[in-house]
């Protein structure tokens, strides 16, 4: 590879990412020096081509979809928020291995609370669905002291364990669409990715109030049917996952090099360049 240090992001699809974006400005906004550039990768390929990219001398990879479970196996050494989320999307090169990380959580906590300035504690949260994206980011909730963190998913069994999993750190409960119930939740965040194809899951009107916030993990540039159903229904704000998105890539930006930097500025260019679809 070339002198200059080189990252990237693998994914499957991943032409769509904008962590080569927000990176190419994290690195102009700090001084760093680097090339970062996607890599469409699929399944098959992945163990063989996170060998190849850290053997050739790249010093770190963003991990997107599908491969977030399966960075775990392929890391020499997980973090502590990596091990408990059973998921990965940051590898760095450390020594002669692989670091493990996840930085969602992380990233979603600092935009929910630095950059929204939303109150967790004590409030009851609704997340929907019980893969991946869900594990990256109950650690970092239960930690703000909710007064539950309830788990939905169309497989209650799924939500169940997941709860089951995380119950040492906070008020945890899983179930099923239909045992949501109706009374209201503070802050919904939607977890699943049918919201980008335009479904979504079957959720009971009650479990929406005029104080509820609702995040979407997801981000597109127009708004996701979740954050569509959302402000129909006259939540108090509706919001695309754009800010975890950024703050996340800070987050991995700071384990590689040693600096976090500023998100600001890149929101803004973000929303710029969405022409405010973001917003």
């Amino acid at each position: 590879m070339s002198t200059v240090d080189q990252y990237g992001v693998f994914g499957h699809p991943v032409q769509h990412s904008l962590s080569p974006f927000i990176h190419a400005m994290f690195a102009r906004e700090t001084g760093q020096e680097l090339a970062y550039r996607p890599y469409e990768v699929t399944a098959q390929q992945f163990p063989e081509r996170v060998a190849e990219f850290f053997a050739q001398g790249g010093k770190g990879l963003n991990i997107t979809l599908p491969h977030k479970i399966a960075a775990v196996e392929v890391a020499h050494e997980l973090t502590a928020r990596a091990a408990h989320a059973a998921a990965v999307n940051t590898l760095a090169a450390k020594g002669d291995g692989i670091l493990g990380d996840n930085t969602d959580g992380a990233g979603l906590v600092r935009d929910l609370c630095d950059n929204l300035g939303l109150v967790i504690t004590r409030r009851r949260l609704l997340i929907l669905g019980a893969g991946g994206a869900t594990r990256g980011i109950l650690a970092p909730l239960l930690g703000l002291e909710p007064a539950l963190v309830m788990v939905a998913n169309r497989t209650p069994e799924r939500a169940e364990a997941l709860a089951a999993a995380f119950a040492d750190l906070g008020a945890t409960q899983g179930v099923a669409f239909e045992f949501i119930g109706e009374q209201p939740f503070d802050l919904i965040i939607n977890a699943t990715s049918a919201s980008l194809s335009g479904e979504m899951p079957p959720l009971p009107d009650g479990a929406l109030g005029p104080q509820t916030v609702c995040y979407d993990l997801a981000y597109g540039r127009n708004a996701t049917a979740f954050v569509r159903w959302a402000k129909e229904r006259g939540c108090a704000r509706a919001l695309q996952g754009l800010g975890m998105l950024v703050e996340q890539a800070a987050e991995s930006f700071r384990l590689w090099r040693g600096v976090r930097p500023a998100t600001t500025r890149v929101m803004d260019a973000l929303r710029e360049r969405a022409g405010g679809a973001y917003a």
